[in-house]
C-alpha cells in the first residue's frame, strides 16, 4: 500500500484540487480513499517523505511511478512515504509546459495549506522530487509553517539560480538540499530554456534565461546544498531515468534499472547520510 494526496481532478490534465483526495493503491495500482483519522494514525508522530512526479505525467503514471519507488526505499518504521499527485500534463502533451509551470506553484501552496492545517501532528517533513515537481516542493516549502527536515530535487526542470534567487525563502527553511543532475539530459539541455522563457511570460521568475537545475546542478555550493550533485555523463542518465517506469516496459523489479542508484540516493538524503553517488 502506497498513501497518496491527489490533488486532480482528472486523470489527464483538468484543474486542481482545493483539497487532495487522501488515498492508498494496492497491488494493481488501483486507486482507493482512505478515511481522514486512519490517515492522522498513520503518519502521528511520523517522519514524512512527500514524493512529488514531474511534469507531463498522467495520474497513472504518477501512480505506478511513486508506488513503485517506495517498494525500493526501504525506509526506517519512523517514517511514511507519501506520493502527491498534481495535473501537469495536459490531452495536449509536452506542448502544454509554459503553462504547467503556474500549475506547480498552485499545486505546491495548496500542499502547504493542507499540511498546516492537517499534518501538524507529524514529526517531520522532508521531499523528493521529479522535473517540475521540484516547483512544487519549493513552492510548499517557502509557505509551510516549520522547517523542512531534507529535500531532494532530481533532474530539476526549474532555474539553476533558484536556491540563491527566486526560492532562497525555501532553501533558508531546508536543513538539507541535495540535487541530482545530468548533461544527458537532452529535454533539460534542449526544451527547458525555450518552455522556461516563454513560461516567465505567463508566470515571471528571477532568472528566465537560466539553465536546469537538473542539467548542471546549482552554480555553486552554498549553505546546505549537499554535494555531489552531477551524474557521470558516461552513465547516460536521460530525463526520464531517475524513477522507475510509470508502464509495463521495461520490467520491474528489475536491479539493473538506472532508477536503484536514484532510489538509493533518496533513501540516503532522507536518512541524512552521507552520498556515496554519483562520483
Amino acid at each position: 500500500m502506497t498513501l497518496f494526496l491527489n490533488f486532480r481532478v482528472s486523470p489527464i490534465g483538468g484543474a486542481i484540487a482545493a483539497t487532495p483526495a487522501i488515498q492508498k493503491s494496492d497491488a494493481g495500482f488501483a486507486l482507493s480513499p482512505v478515511r481522514p483519522e486512519i490517515f492522522s494514525q498513520l503518519i502521528a508522530d511520523r517522519d514524512i517523505l512527500f514524493v512529488i512526479h514531474g511534469y507531463n505525467n498522467k495520474q497513472s503514471d504518477g501512480v505506478h511511478a511513486l508506488s513503485r519507488l517506495e517498494t525500493l526505499l526501504d525506509l526506517p518504521s519512523s517514517a511514511v512515504f507519501v506520493g502527491i499527485l498534481w495535473p501537469g500534463d495536459s490531452h495536449a502533451g509536452f506542448i502544454s509546459y509554459p503553462v504547467e509551470k503556474p500549475t506547480a506553484n498552485l499545486a505546491g501552496q495548496k500542499l502547504a495549506v493542507f499540511c498546516n492545517r492537517e499534518l501538524r501532528q507529524a514529526a517531520s517533513f522532508s521531499f523528493a522530487s521529479h522535473s517540475l515537481g521540484a516547483r512544487v516542493v519549493l513552492e510548499t516549502i517557502r509557505r509551510l509553517d516549520r522547517e523542512t527536515r531534507s529535500a531532494c530535487l532530481m533532474a530539476a526542470a526549474i532555474e539553476r539560480t533558484c536556491l540563491e534567487k527566486e526560492y532562497a525563502d525555501a532553501f533558508a527553511k531546508t536543513g538539507h538540499v541535495y540535487v541530482l543532475a545530468s548533461e544527458k539530459d537532452l529535454v533539460l539541455r534542449l526544451a527547458f530554456p525555450f518552455g522556461n522563457f516563454f513560461g516567465h511570460v505567463l508566470d515571471p521568475t528571477g532568472n528566465p534565461l537560466s539553465g536546469a537545475l537538473g542539467f548542471r546542478g546549482p552554480p555553486r555550493a552554498i549553505g546546505n546544498t549537499v554535494q555531489p550533485w552531477q551524474i557521470d555523463r558516461t552513465l547516460g542518465y536521460e530525463h526520464g531515468e531517475y524513477l522507475p517506469p510509470s508502464g509495463s516496459k521495461p520490467p520491474f523489479p528489475n536491479p539493473e534499472g538506472l532508477w536503484e542508484e536514484p532510489a538509493k540516493f533518496i533513501r540516503r538524503a532522507f536518512n541524512r547520510e552521507r552520498q556515496t553517488w554519483p562520483v
